[in-house]
């Protein structure tokens, strides 16, 4: 429907970093074709072998990396076809948090590190994406339907990664579906009223199996936390204590 010159001076106007709404309401082509003229204008880079589907099974070579991006995933990722068997990964990160989505965007990067990485503008978010024949491959849990509809267990050697860099998966889903927040309180002291200032964290999700992963991890190394439904069917994570917050700051921190 369009030519070659029409696609590379729309795809132009995105690379010089404006949104695909703003494009498309410049064009009148809509997002949906900008964003397919996207993917197909990417080169299929793929010389570095999968560390799963090789000969001899291993471990990704960043693990730390991996675990990160295994919590990004689980909490605010997807992977779809794209073709020739291609698939491309999407992390959806708010604008309000660049160092995230610099950090999604390395952890991407260290697990598949011939495949480029890209940042397609939305309203409010950037999705983070790449494509490779082998997401499916680093991430099993793929599938159809909506994570919280269908099971999620990690694969024995997804664990031993997790096991061994518990941190990396705590603050990969913190970053992805949690926060952390300041709370505060008053209290009567010597007859005067006084605030005081208390940081907590969040995490919420509606997957009882990925919160079941969160949890577990969180016992592992020793954050104390608690639970509460909400509205809509999600579990709400808290962390309140004030050693467990400390533990939470030195190794997950606020998102930036």
């Amino acid at each position: 429907m369009y030519d070659i010159g029409t696609r590379k001076q729309v795809l132009a106007l995105v690379a010089e970093g404006r949104s695909l709404n703003s494009v498309s309401k410049e064009t009148g082509i809509s997002r949906a074709s900008i964003r397919s003229w996207q993917l197909r204008l990417m080169p299929l880079n793929s010389s570095t072998p999968c560390p799963r589907c090789c000969d001899v099974p291993r471990l990704p070579a960043d693990m730390p990396a991996y675990s990160y991006l295994l919590g990004l995933y689980l909490g605010d990722g997807c992977i779809s076809p794209l073709r020739r068997g291609v698939y491309f990964l999407r992390i959806a990160c708010a604008d309000a948090w660049p160092g995230l989505i610099d950090a999604c965007a390395a952890a991407i990067r260290a697990s598949r590190p011939d495949n480029k990485v890209f940042r397609v503008r939305s309203v409010g978010c950037q999705y983070v994406t790449a494509h490779s024949k082998h997401w499916p491959c680093l991430f099993p849990q793929h599938g159809p339907g909506r994570k919280h509809e269908r099971k999620i267990a990690l694969e024995s050697w997804q664990q031993e990664i997790v096991n061994a860099h518990p941190w990396e998966f705590i603050r990969g889903l913190i970053h992805s579906d949690g926060c952390r927040i300041t709370n505060w309180t008053t209290r009567l002291v010597s007859g005067v009223v006084k605030r005081y200032d208390y940081p907590r964290y969040f995490f919420t999700n509606k997957s009882p199996d990925i919160i079941q992963l969160f949890t577990g991890t969180l016992d592992q190394v020793g954050v104390e936390w608690k639970s509460a439904r909400r509205p809509g069917g999600a579990q709400n994570i808290s962390v309140a204590r004030r050693a467990s917050v400390a533990l939470m700051d030195a190794h997950v921190g606020p998102k930036h």
